[in-house]
């Protein structure tokens, strides 16, 4: 698809390396530096709302590891590791545990809860644990 304000042009490897990454060899107009500031400012501000909001609900490991895992996209293994814990306790922390039949604790269940009081969408966690 052409698109006449989009101009492609062939480099080769050795001479993209010659140009620091701090050179910024594109453009940006003012009004797209406005744009993303004030988009930025907007999931700063998103940002710490969930987290007060989650470290209201959680406990504080259960609030570490749920930032750890949704928002820097960690792995299980990863967070076990980082934490010192084995990758079972991270996913009970997320999860929660099966006990004679009735599910019990976990981040996801409790913020699942909140979200449907709420009327808050859950497709972003439902997302991210479908991808392990």
């Amino acid at each position: 698809m052409y698109n006449p304000e989009f101009w492609e042009i062939q480099l080769e490897q050795a001479t993209l390396e010659r140009f620091p990454n701090e050179a910024g060899i594109w453009f940006e107009s003012k009004d797209d530096r406005e744009a993303r500031y004030c988009r930025e400012d907007q999931v700063q501000g998103v940002v710490s709302r969930l987290h007060t909001f989650l470290s209201e609900t959680l406990t504080e490991k259960q609030c570490e590891i749920v930032l750890l895992y949704f928002l820097h996209r960690k792995t299980q293994q990863e967070i076990a590791q980082m934490l010192g814990i084995s990758r079972r306790v991270v996913s009970q922390h997320l999860f929660g545990i099966c006990r004679n039949g009735k599910h019990i604790g976990g981040a996801v269940s409790k913020i699942r809860k909140i979200c449907q009081r709420q009327g808050i969408e859950m497709d972003v966690v439902r997302y991210r644990a479908a991808q392990y």
